[in-house]
């Protein structure tokens, strides 16, 4: 039995992580902003990523770090950086001063072409960061992320239902199922595999066309709905109505709009993990479904 620190244990992959964690036969050690249910197997450390004396008897005795925590939406630069760079900066401080070595950054594909975003220049910033460092590292960049808890791709979910999804012109992503990513992660704790910058996806080698997901999410939800192509101009102008009327809470923003309309979110070839390692087991369509049934179970459809 190994013991993994995992940051970000609360969140939308962090909770899939931990679960996982647990039943591959590990204990956690986990930070958290606020008290947390006790919970056999894991060990809940208060504080956050700019917190250096949680952070230290975080990773204090761990065998690996999983770096999950991160900022995906912020008001401007100061804020991406100061999480997805700065805290990733204090993780590694952390570990440098415990001794511990491994560590597996959850990143994101963004991370892929900074230029278009300041969340994706952060998420390479902190790439940078691990690459700079002593540590044994592995660097995940998953794609579109969905499954249970999900608040961001649950916006389709709802679109959906409401039989209209407006979708960026035309491109192709690669989405991942939470579980999957979640054994992913675990995987790479237990098999090091140093350097590594990994890809991963659902199996669909040319990743989804846009209006082909939102097809597969309509049908998800048992509806049918249209799917108009939204020029960058007119997200743009929505991201700006967004922002007026929700100010910082803004879930559109032109900062999103910036990679959304990039053509080609689709996972590479060459950084794909290797099949030996891991394997996508959730087929795409049935865990659309599972998801759209878990919003529903919840209310939230």
């Amino acid at each position: 039995m190994s013991v993994l620190a995992i940051t970000g244990g609360t969140g939308f992959v962090g909770r899939t992580t931990v679960n996982h964690t647990l039943d591959s036969g590990h204990s956690v050690r986990a930070l958290a902003r606020r008290d947390q249910t006790l919970r056999e197997g894991v060990a809940w450390i208060r504080g956050d990523l700019s917190d250096a004396a949680a952070l230290e008897e975080l990773v204090r005795g761990s065998d690996a770090v999983l770096h999950i925590a991160g900022v995906v939406n912020a008001p401007d630069r100061a804020g991406f950086e100061a999480a997805n760079i700065g805290g990733t900066q204090n993780v590694i401080a952390a570990m440098e001063r415990a001794g511990t070595k491994r560590l597996v950054l959850v990143s994101s594909l963004s991370a892929r072409e900074p230029q278009l975003s300041l969340y994706g220049a952060s998420k390479r910033g902190g790439e940078d960061a691990v690459r700079a460092s002593s540590l044994d590292w592995t660097i995940v960049r998953p794609p579109a992320i969905y499954g249970p808890h999900d608040t961001e791709m649950f916006d389709l979910f709802r679109a959906a239902k409401a039989h209209l999804v407006p979708m960026p012109p035309k491109g192709r992503t690669s989405i991942v199922h939470v579980d999957d990513l979640a054994r992913l992660l675990v995987t790479l704790a237990e098999q090091p595999t140093s350097g590594a910058i990994y890809e991963p996806d659902d199996g669909r080698i040319e990743g989804w066309e846009h209006a082909e997901l939102a097809t597969a999410i309509a049908d998800a939800v048992g509806t049918r709905a249209l799917v108009p192509r939204v020029p960058a101009p007119l997200l743009r102008l929505a991201a700006r109505a967004d922002r007026l009327m929700r100010g910082d809470k803004a879930k559109l923003t032109l900062d999103r709009v910036g990679y959304m309309v990039h053509p080609d979110w689709v996972a590479s070839a060459d950084r794909r993990p290797p099949s030996s390692l891991w394997q996508p087991q959730m087929e795409t369509r049935a865990g659309l479904r599972d998801t759209a049934r878990w919003y529903e179970r919840e209310g939230w459809l």
